[in-house]
């Protein structure tokens, strides 16, 4: 492991100044995937900026107004054990309850799985089909922007330079019927090799993968087709063989190209008959 410099800072403010001071920097919330970098020497950088120590990015709230804000230093665990989200956004529950072991949820966070933008992240899918937005403080104050522009490929994302998370806000909605799928060589504590997440929301279907492109996927032509359509036999078959035409799967070390197509088509079909009422 290289040597490097360690910043624990008491506010936002502080991180975004240590982040444009050393352009070779990272930020250090739940460290799940940090640690093992910089121990495999995957990770060099120049300093660490550890933010766990304020206290506001650890919150989570909730109005019908705004609906849900979870902060950046918020833990898997704590987010889907929360009342707000078991009550509103199960789906998230559900997703977030699939990443690695409880000891790994107790550290790693929401914002720190869709900050590595990897196209499996568990729960970038549920965010993309509930069209949640991505809180950034930056040199210039906080903006939000579409998780939808937030992704730029593999484990690149829209950060700026002295830019970083301090949380996700999702919108309310009256109901989001649906169900998150994690397709995996082993059955628990292993990454996905097509994650789904499939819903209707608010009476609009909704369709977002993982692990099928460079970055996860919201399924737009599968959906417009889907609009004001009975769920069929036919239909469902159709709205599977689209999705699979959204997605660019590769073949590595978890799975062939082949085998992420059958699942893609799998996954989405499960998911649309979970909704035929």
């Amino acid at each position: 492991m290289k040597t490097f410099e360690y910043f624990k800072p008491n506010t936002i403010e502080e991180v975004s100044l240590k982040l444009l001071e050393y352009g070779d920097s990272k930020i250090l919330n739940g460290g799940t995937d940090l640690i093992v970098a910089l121990n495999e020497g995957r990770s060099c950088p120049s300093i660490v900026v550890d933010i766990k120590g304020i206290e506001k990015l650890k919150e989570i709230s909730y109005c019908e107004d705004n609906g849900l804000t979870v902060g950046a230093c918020t833990t898997l665990n704590d987010m889907m054990n929360n009342r707000y989200v078991i009550g509103n956004y199960k789906i998230l529950a559900e997703a977030a309850h699939t990443v690695g072991s409880c000891q790994v949820r107790n550290r790693a966070t929401m914002v720190g799985n869709i900050t590595n933008a990897s196209p499996l992240a568990d729960t970038a899918t549920p965010l993309l089909i509930l069209d949640a937005f991505v809180k950034i403080f930056g040199p210039g104050g906080e903006r939000e922007i579409s998780i939808h522009d937030f992704f730029i490929s593999v484990r690149k994302t829209c950060l700026k330079a002295g830019e970083v998370v301090v949380g996700i806000r999702i919108p309310a909605y009256k109901e989001i019927l649906g169900l998150y799928q994690k397709h995996a060589r082993r059955d628990a504590v292993d990454l996905a090799t097509v994650c789904a997440s499939i819903a209707k929301i608010d009476g609009d279907i909704r369709i977002a993968l993982g692990s099928v492109a460079p970055t996860p996927i919201r399924c737009r032509r599968t959906e417009e087709y889907l609009r004001d359509k009975d769920l069929t036999e036919i239909v469902i078959e159709e709205a599977a063989n689209l999705a699979l035409d959204e997605a660019s799967p590769i073949d590595d070390v978890r799975a062939s190209r082949v085998h992420r197509q059958d699942i893609i088509k799998v996954l989405v079909k499960r998911g649309l008959k979970e909704l035929v009422i």
